[in-house]
């Protein structure tokens, strides 16, 4: 037994900020997460040709688990960084009570134009597809997809807002926030904690993403009720792939914060802001936005210097994570004798998931490989990467310590049995997918030929052991967090 998280939580005056409201956010994100995930087994299932599913229903499952899987993650993500600036600032909780209820508002009008109005064109919106749906939905549900993403971006936008202000009133400024103090080398007697500078970079650069997003989102609505309402297709392109892009790595960014505030629990080593971690992060605000390029490599008519930099900052971007986070933690685990529980090994584990998906994200940046690799399984592979082994280990990771009490005990055997579970999918289920690419299977079908069938069908085996996982991961802590609360 150990009890080294009790010298880390004894000095915040809100040890457990605004407990319920985070508590509920990540039940329901467990149960969707857990819902998502058997939508993509239904969907490997039906390539695998084990079960059947009709090809418009599969594109609707398609787009449902895309855009689950996505908001689910930044809803998570959002969840975790507030609890931990919880213990640096002062936060309305009437902001995160919108927040959450423009969350689910948006999610009910989403899940409405899938499943009632037949809407199919998955999670990007990509323009002007939903208005060209040759009879597979009509404009209604496009209209109410596209906004049920409008109202779940205000909610993002009121969380950065209550952020951005309270950061402000805080350290005087974002660009303190951001360390600049730090890298500066000028003397700061109260240098913004790990948790603040990553809040600080991520309310800005995702701020920008969502209000560009909401832009291509509002001329696309005018476009469907007025079609003679003319929109650059590949000015909506970028914005939308824009968007989408700093929307999926914000989640990650923002669940990271939860490896700065709770390793050090276990490590007895405090993770303190410094010059190197300043300049990685503001280096991430950078790349962040500039890295969406290598999404359109394909696209002739973008001006040639853009898909360079696209393809240069793929490289780049992963350095910040590499060196700072993936490094950082190496080195804090390292010979610190810390009790491994379920929530220490899924922490660690995501910021490993996440450093090898950084692998496979680059070689598809590389424009020569992008031009036949972009549409295969490698693409889904590189995300689900960053996604099941990164942002959702996260999640899980900072589930289980939620509800794991202030004393430290090693894992018991269906905790050990749930990690190795989830793991082992996981990693299997994303190297089927990366081999899969790599074999020029195509992304996106419905149906596959016989020659791919060996690939589906392992990876849909692999699948059924991260939903096992996951199962048990989620049921664990809703009955440790009903006990606990009862």
């Amino acid at each position: 037994m150990s009890t080294a998280s009790e010298n880390f939580t004894s000095g915040y005056a809100a040890a457990e900020p605004q407990t319920g409201a985070v508590k509920l956010t990540m039940v329901l994100s467990g149960a969707v997460f857990a819902l998502m995930m058997v939508l993509g087994l239904a969907m490997r299932a039906a390539q695998s040709q084990w079960i059947g599913l009709d090809p418009a229903l599969f594109y609707q499952i398609l787009t449902a688990h895309g855009a689950g899987m996505v908001g689910t993650a930044a809803l998570s993500g959002a969840a975790i960084m507030w609890y931990f600036c919880g213990r640096y600032l002062v936060l309305g909780a009437a902001i995160f009570w919108a927040f959450l209820g423009l969350f689910l508002l948006g999610v009910a009008l989403i899940l409405g134009a899938i499943f009632i109005g037949g809407y199919g064109g998955a999670w990007t919106f990509l323009f002007p597809l939903p208005a060209l749906s040759g009879g597979a939905w009509e404009a209604g549900a496009a209209a109410a997809f596209m906004l049920g993403y409008t109202v779940i971006g205000v909610g993002f936008l009121l969380y950065y807002l209550e952020l951005g202000r309270r950061i402000h009133a805080r350290y005087g400024s974002l660009a303190r926030a951001l360390g600049w103090n730090l890298i500066l080398g000028r003397e700061d007697n109260d240098p913004p904690p790990p948790a603040i500078v990553a809040a600080a970079a991520v309310t800005i650069f995702n701020s920008i993403g969502i209000i560009l997003g909401a832009a291509v989102l509002a001329a696309s609505l005018v476009h469907l009720l007025v079609p003679g309402f003319e929109v650059d297709a590949l000015l909506a392109k970028n914005l939308i792939y824009f968007f989408g892009h700093v929307f999926i790595n914000a989640s990650i960014y923002m669940a990271v914060t939860a490896v700065y505030e709770i390793l050090p629990e276990y490590t007895g080593r405090p993770w303190t802001s410094n010059r190197v971690f300043a300049i990685a992060w503001n280096a991430v605000l950078i790349f962040v936005m500039a890295v969406y390029w290598h999404h359109l490599l394909q696209d002739v008519a973008m001006p040639p210097w853009m898909l360079v930099v696209g393809q240069l900052v793929s490289y780049f971007s992963g350095i910040p994570l590499i060196a700072v986070t993936a490094f950082s933690t190496f080195l804090y685990v390292r010979g610190s004798k810390m009790t491994w529980d379920l929530a220490s090994a899924l922490l660690v584990l995501s910021v490993a998931g996440w450093s090898v998906g950084s692998i496979p994200a680059s070689i598809d940046g590389m424009i020569s490989v992008n031009k036949v690799m972009h549409n295969t399984m490698w693409v889904p592979g590189h995300f689900h990467t960053y996604l099941l082994l990164g942002e959702v280990a996260m999640a899980f990771g900072f589930m289980a310590w939620l509800v794991r009490g202030r004393t430290i005990a090693r894992m018991g055997g269906l905790d050990r049995a749930a990690f190795a579970t989830y793991l082992a999918g996981a990693a299997g289920f994303v190297t089927v997918f990366l081999f899969s690419g790599a074999a020029s299977i195509p992304r996106r079908w419905a149906v596959h030929y016989e020659e791919w069938l060996a690939h589906d069908r392992i990876g849909t085996l692999f699948s059924l052991l991260v939903v096992l996982g996951t199962l048990i991961i989620v049921l664990r802590f809703a009955a440790r967090l009903r006990r606990s609360e009862g």
